[in-house]
């Protein structure tokens, strides 16, 4: 209950987030903003860990914000814009 917004980071590959925006579309009113990591990797490539590998078409970094902003999360281009990109979705700035 003290918590008043969430912030969401996740990256592509997997499934994660878009369970995570679809549950909170329907079980969360706190205002939520996201960024999801690895837009510019190339399709198929290993970034780092076999979860970030891009396995289908709802892997990747532009359909996970497009997942995200369906469920009314508010998507930050950039890690250092989060903060703000959640105050405005909030009315807060």
């Amino acid at each position: 209950p003290e918590t008043e917004a969430i912030i969401m980071i996740g990256e592509i590959g997997g499934s994660a987030e878009a369970e995570a925006a679809r549950w909170a579309k329907d079980n969360c009113k706190k205002p939520i903003a996201g960024f999801i990591a690895g837009a510019s990797a190339p399709a198929g490539r290993r970034i780092g860990h076999a979860g970030a590998i891009v396995g289908g078409a709802d892997d990747t970094a532009q359909a996970k914000k497009r997942i995200l902003a369906e469920c009314g999360i508010a998507v930050a281009e950039t890690p250092s814009t989060m903060a703000d990109t959640l105050l405005k979705h909030w009315g807060k700035a």
